[in-house]
């Protein structure tokens, strides 16, 4: 039967699926995440609260926690995402985003408001949180600006001095928080864009493999066809000493002469 003949079942990724599953259970123990959800439950958000007008036993709809949209953030700039669109497209599409939302609906309004709201005072807090981090070893972020160049957070352990290391963190983090906001603020798009950039190229590389595991193949039939009729020719040459060892045992004479 042909290939066009067969009924056969084929994957269809793009199909909904609904399944039960606790969002605890999507991350592992030491997953950056975590870490950074118990940092931001031991800060003091009281600046954050003072803004907030829903109470308890009051009407109207209960505000998001800023623990939330604070993880977030400083989840997102470390791993180099400033467009509070693509935090809001992470929350539900990544599972550490998600995970660190708890179930929480959060809208790209609601992430924009909270950066815009707090201004400086965020910037500064998500900054220091950042250099706190990378200070105890915990984080690292992807990328971060030194003395003008793009270099790797783990440098700087190297090349900063005892007590120059905590101010090089900290200028370090500054850089990356102000160069996220100063690319959301000039290109509203660049995130939507560099993601499909990232697909886009992630696709083409796919091919590329694909395309020379292919060329390689028929040099591994060859192999493989070299090896089996070495095999066999293995084997015919044990029939024939076998044969000859059988006659010369009938014949009364000793086995190979």
């Amino acid at each position: 039967m042909s290939k066009t003949q067969a009924r056969v079942l084929l994957p269809n990724r793009r199909q909904m699926e609904f399944r039960a599953s606790d969002l605890e259970s999507l991350l592992p123990e030491g997953h950056r995440a975590r870490l950074v959800w118990s940092y931001v439950e031991r800060q003091d958000l009281t600046r954050f609260y003072a803004g907030i007008r829903a109470v308890a036993g009051g009407v109207g709809r209960s505000a998001i926690a800023p623990e939330i949209l604070l993880a977030l953030w400083l989840y997102a700039t470390l791993d180099g995402v400033g467009s509070a669109r693509e935090i809001a497209r992470l929350s539900e599409a990544h599972d550490a985003y998600r995970w660190l939302c708890g179930g929480v609906q959060v809208n790209y309004h609601t992430v924009s408001d909270f950066r815009q709201d707090h201004g400086e005072a965020l910037d500064e807090l998500l900054s220091v949180s950042i250099a706190s981090l990378m200070a105890a070893g915990v984080v690292k972020l992807k990328q971060v600006a030194q003395d003008g160049m793009r270099v790797r957070a783990s440098a700087g352990a190297g090349s900063f001095r005892r007590k120059e290391k905590l101010a090089g963190y900290l200028e370090a983090a500054r850089a990356e928080v102000a160069r996220l906001k100063a690319e959301l603020e000039a290109d509203p798009a660049q995130a939507e864009r560099a993601r499909e950039a990232a697909r886009l190229r992630a696709a083409k590389e796919r091919e590329a493999r694909l395309e020379k595991a292919l060329a390689r193949l028929p040099e591994i039939e060859a192999i493989q066809e070299a090896a089996r009729e070495g095999t066999q020719s293995s084997a015919g040459v044990d029939d024939r000493c076998r044969s000859h060892s059988d006659e010369d045992g009938r014949r009364g004479l000793p086995a190979g002469l």
